[in-house]
């Protein structure tokens, strides 16, 4: 290539990062290097490789800049708006994928891919989520849904509201699922209060409530397990 063709230097470097990704995969790469090639959809007429190392060394590892919340992302130099959305689109995908390959048949037979999923979804935010899945009369998921995000030791959840839901999805049976940030996944008192508050609305209407899971860092536990369901 003469020197009046050459690319310029960052783009000679985007297009060599392409081609070992294409030739050997994410093993080929450094975890910065994973980054970088989100950053190149998102950041055009920049070097992407010192705002990708400042997001490896700001959250730690390749997995913890995708579960970054996009606020977080974006308190790094370098990284806007499009940028936090090209990381999190990414994020977004590779859950919609566990789900997909966790809960593609009848849920219930599944359960350890059903944890497996539910902890790489939820166990590592940094507030309390409430989502909820509907099964059918098979036991197939036929929504995914988060209710409620709140703070890091409390999401409000409305009972009648849960079941309104389930009813709208003509939904014969729900799982409840939420997280602890604090790394423990022991239910609480209100946990179990309000986990019987939906089980009693539930029978009420028909809707049966299969179990609730508390995901965390530490585990995760089953109320159905615990017997608290009885």
């Amino acid at each position: 290539m003469s020197a009046a063709t050459k690319k310029p230097g960052h783009h000679g470097h985007r297009e060599r990062l392409r081609d070992r990704f294409l030739k050997g995969g994410a093993g080929a790469l450094a975890e910065y290097e994973m980054v970088e090639l989100l950053l190149f959809q998102a950041v055009a007429r920049r070097d992407t490789k010192p705002i990708a190392k400042a997001l490896i060394a700001r959250f730690g590892s390749y997995a913890g800049v995708l579960r970054a919340e996009p606020a977080e992302l974006q308190t790094v130099d370098g990284v806007g708006k499009s940028a936090a959305v090209a990381i999190r689109v990414v994020a977004e995908a590779a859950a919609l994928l566990g789900r997909e390959e966790s809960l593609g048949g009848e849920v219930l037979n599944s359960w350890d891919r059903l944890v497996a999923y539910l902890r790489t979804r939820m166990a590592h935010e940094k507030r309390e989520c409430f989502r909820v899945l509907f099964l059918d009369t098979r036991n197939r998921l036929i929504g995914d849904e988060e209710q409620q995000r709140g703070t890091v030791n409390h999401t409000p959840v409305y009972p009648r509201e849960v079941m309104k839901r389930a009813l709208e999805l003509t939904a014969s049976a729900v799982i409840l699922v939420h997280n602890h940030p604090s790394g423990d996944p022991s239910p609480s008192k209100a946990d179990i209060d309000m986990t019987r508050q939906v089980r009693d609305v539930g029978k009420s209407l028909g809707i049966v409530l299969h179990d609730h899971v508390i995901v965390a860092r530490g585990g995760h536990s089953s109320f159905r397990a615990m017997g608290l369901l009885d």
